[in-house]
């Protein structure tokens, strides 16, 4: 009758134990990474009783952790996913809005300036149209500059993030490799310890929520490596991450892998979980954005000032810069960024805007080959934009702008990363405060003389020799050409002659060039006018006289002797042909402009903008959907294998209650019938 006891003790213990269980399941059926447990029992060894062996209970064999491998890795690698997912559309959001939005975006800015344009173009003498003006072109700065802000801003915030990241990174993987050496110790002595092994997966899981990483088991340890193949954890052993400014590039943090003495930059190839999220959203959308932007402030500060350049303004004078000068001493010197590790008195390099037609939005890199060879690569595709040497002359314009050493002597291998737009639009600056120096008049006028007796008709001149106002001194040679050399009279000769011959005179009356027109055609002429200084001496270009080039038309018929006069535009016109020229701007090809003269226009240029902006947002928000649509149901399914279902475990409960309230009654029965037998005697 003992052994009747017994079985009824062991079935005592393994249904308490069960109850234990199911407990201990419902009490952690809210804790993400904890995996259910269950019960394993086993039939005691029989009694042999004459031929026949007799049970003796059960035994407790393990209390298992219902838990599949395949299931769990597929939730670490869908929560990365989801996660990178999930930090690059919480990046990328703001900076759509704000390209976007009417109040922060460029478009209305850019609207409101042609329209203020416009308006003043038609009442060029009015000065309250030309102040509304230069509060447009304030305003249209301005947005610039505060776009520019917060794009630097969300920089700097990357930054931050990045270097809070691989803290916790490096406390995760510290706490996963104290587990491993807890589990691997705990697992030899006394068993595997069930609680420690969900704690890691907890651990791993919310490691993969910051950083991409590979699970190994190996002898009970979780070996951790990155994407790229790099151990952070190697049984209880790890390396750390930190942050560091990039060597190429200060501004922008780089993740660095600590191996003992040894630092490498793996920020190219770190992947997925919020670290990856930041990073793949720089190097995507943020710089190219900032890039793309510079090139839309380049462009239209370039534009409009070189446009208003060839203008007169209202004081008689030709016309000054609306927007501060693209090549400002300060801003040729940070475009360009010297690496960390350049030889001592490498210097630095300028990048001076030749031509905003040919920007791209690209960075470079520059390489030195020698104390005055470099070679140039687009980044970041790599493209090799071929080899150059600093006393090339002139300089080679590369992608429209050139290089110059600012002070020093490179070495071979020094390197130098160039952007040419990245800081154009925190710099542009709306500088011109007078309005009477808006330049909207044409410089030259053409009249015709009171006593002509013909038909003949001529259109306004339109000047063909461009000013330069980046090159100081070919601006200061042809204005002050245009203004000694001019007026220039055309005189037509016998009315009678088909062809007919005309003269054109200087300001002195000599004759400097001939031609002819046909009476009743309209006659396209391209003049040619030798220039003078203030003293009347020839400007000259080496051995030749220089000169500016204009065009008119003559239609109808002329008599003999009828003339015309073009001179310089005086103050206080009327003319508005250099404000309408400003507003073609608006739709004329300056972004982008290839060899045949095709581009896009700067509001098309930012409308591009906006619209990669946009559209990565939208991909970016489908692919949010999806991955987090992929790590809910991988966490379902590994739920449904290793989480607790409450019903599940009521109805286990129950059944073991009524196991515990049996294995009672057999205790009782062999209790009663022991006491029956020794009564009996």
């Amino acid at each position: 009758m003992a052994s009747l006891i017994n079985i009824g003790m062991s079935g005592l213990g393994a249904a308490q134990s069960g109850m234990y269980t199911l407990g201990n399941n419902i009490a952690n059926a809210d804790v993400e990474s904890y995996s259910r447990q269950q019960i394993v029992q086993k039939t005691k060894g029989g009694q042999q009783t004459g031929q026949v062996f007799i049970g003796t209970g059960t035994t407790l064999s393990d209390v298992r952790r219902v838990y599949n491998a395949f299931l769990e890795n597929q939730l670490r690698t869908t929560t990365s996913l989801s996660s990178e997912a999930t930090s690059y559309l919480n990046q990328v959001k703001p900076l759509d809005t704000a390209l976007y939005g009417s109040d922060t975006g460029i478009t209305a800015a850019l609207k409101g300036f042609f329209t203020a344009m416009q308006d003043a173009s038609a009442k060029p003498t009015e000065d309250a149209s030309r102040q509304l003006l230069l509060t447009s072109a304030q305003t249209l700065s301005k947005r610039f500059n505060a776009l520019s802000a917060q794009m630097n801003q969300q920089n700097s915030n990357i930054n931050s993030n990045m270097t809070s990241i691989t803290d916790q990174v490096n406390k995760l993987t510290a706490t996963i490799a104290e587990y491993n050496q807890q589990i691997v110790k705990m697992t030899a002595i006394t068993g595997k310890p069930n609680d420690l092994l969900d704690q890691r997966d907890g651990a791993v899981r919310e490691l993969n929520k910051l950083i991409g990483v590979d699970v190994v088991e190996r002898d009970g340890n979780y070996d951790i490596n990155l994407k790229n193949g790099q151990s952070l954890v190697l049984g209880n052993t790890t390396q750390t991450l930190s942050t560091a400014a990039s060597p190429n590039d200060p501004t922008r943090m780089s993740i660095v892998l600590n191996r003992g003495n040894t630092k490498m930059d793996i920020t190219s190839s770190v992947t997925g979980g919020e670290l990856g999220g930041l990073i793949r959203y720089r190097n995507e959308t943020l710089d190219p954005a900032l890039n793309e932007l510079g090139r839309v402030a380049l462009v239209v500060a370039d534009a409009i000032n070189s446009q208003l350049a060839q203008g007169i303004d209202k004081n008689g004078d030709f016309g000054a810069l609306l927007f501060g000068d693209i090549n400002s001493a300060k801003a040729i010197s940070e475009r360009s960024i010297a690496r960390q590790g350049n030889s001592s008195g490498s210097g630095n390099l300028d990048v001076t805007i030749k031509d905003t037609g040919k920007l791209s939005t690209s960075d470079y890199q520059v390489t030195f080959t020698s104390a005055t060879g470099y070679s140039v690569r687009k980044l970041p595709d790599g493209t090799d934009m071929g080899s150059f040497d600093l006393t090339d002359t002139p300089p080679p314009v590369i992608d429209g702008f050139t290089l110059s050493l600012n002070g020093g002597a490179p070495s071979a291998g020094d390197s130098f990363k160039i952007t040419p737009t990245r800081n154009a639009s925190a710099g542009i600056e709306s500088t011109l405060t007078d309005p009477k120096r808006l330049a909207f008049a044409a410089p030259l006028t053409g009249t015709s003389a009171p006593g002509n007796k013909g038909t003949g008709l001529i259109t306004q001149p339109k000047l063909t020799s461009e000013l330069d106002i980046y090159d100081t001194v070919q601006r200061s040679e042809l204005q002050t050409g245009l203004k000694y050399s001019t007026p220039v009279k055309l005189v037509f000769g016998d009315s009678s002659s088909t062809p007919q011959g005309y003269t054109m005179y200087d300001a002195k009356g000599n004759a400097i060039g001939t031609g002819t027109i046909v009476p009743g055609q309209a006659n396209k002429l391209q003049l040619s006018v030798p220039m003078v200084d203030g003293s009347g001496n020839p400007i000259m270009d080496g051995a030749t006289q220089k000169t500016f080039t204009f065009e008119m038309e003559v239609s109808g018929a002329p008599k003999t002797g009828d003339s015309f006069t073009v001179g310089l535009t005086g103050s206080g016109s009327a003319d508005n042909r250099n404000a309408q020229s400003v507003i073609d701007l608006q739709t004329k090809s300056t972004v982008e402009v290839g060899a045949d003269g095709k581009g896009i226009s700067m509001t098309d240029a930012y409308a591009k903008l906006v619209s990669n902006v946009g559209g990565k947002t939208a991909q970016a928000s489908l692919d949010g959907d999806a991955t987090n649509a992929l790590q809910e149901s991988a966490l379902n399914s590994r739920n449904g294998v290793s989480g607790v279902s409450i019903d599940e475990e009521t109805g286990n409960l129950i059944k073991f209650q009524q196991y515990y309230t049996a294995s009672s009654q057999i205790i009782k029965a062999a209790q009663e019938t022991f006491a029956t037998l020794i009564n009996s005697l």
